[in-house]
């Protein structure tokens, strides 16, 4: 596990939306795609924001109408990133130093994949535990 970067794990291409983006709108999309998170980015293309389906409990808990709120009232706006070629154990450390399960993949500041603890759970369980 020491060699293998996000790259190998990660998923690519992620979503991305703008910070405005009707939170009905991207609930529709993250359920077609079967996703449970989004990168948010601003006009460069970097990355500003997270917006998982954990959010959409806390839109939900505020009684917010889904055509009022937007992904900018409800992502994590400390957004932590690593690099392509961080390790996948380096990516984890990030993650539990942080208290994250999703970490957004950037590389020359535009988000090109998105890791998640569960992307990491499937890798031990199918590599380190599997003896491969």
């Amino acid at each position: 596990m020491s060699d293998t970067t996000v790259t190998e794990l990660m998923t690519e291409p992620v979503l991305t939306v703008d910070p405005s983006t009707p939170l009905a709108e991207i609930a529709d999309a993250m359920i077609e795609q079967g996703i449970k998170s989004i990168a948010v980015i601003d006009e460069d293309c970097e990355a500003t924001g997270i917006l998982t389906s954990t959010d959409f409990i806390a839109a939900v808990s505020d009684d917010q109408p889904a055509t009022k709120g937007t992904v900018g009232d409800y992502m994590a706006k400390d957004v932590v990133t690593v690099p392509p070629d961080v390790t996948v154990s380096g990516a984890a450390a990030e993650m539990f130093g942080n208290n994250i399960s999703h970490l957004p993949v950037v590389e020359d500041d535009d988000v090109i994949g998105i890791l998640t603890a569960t992307d990491i759970t499937e890798y031990v369980a199918t590599h380190i535990y599997d003896g491969e």
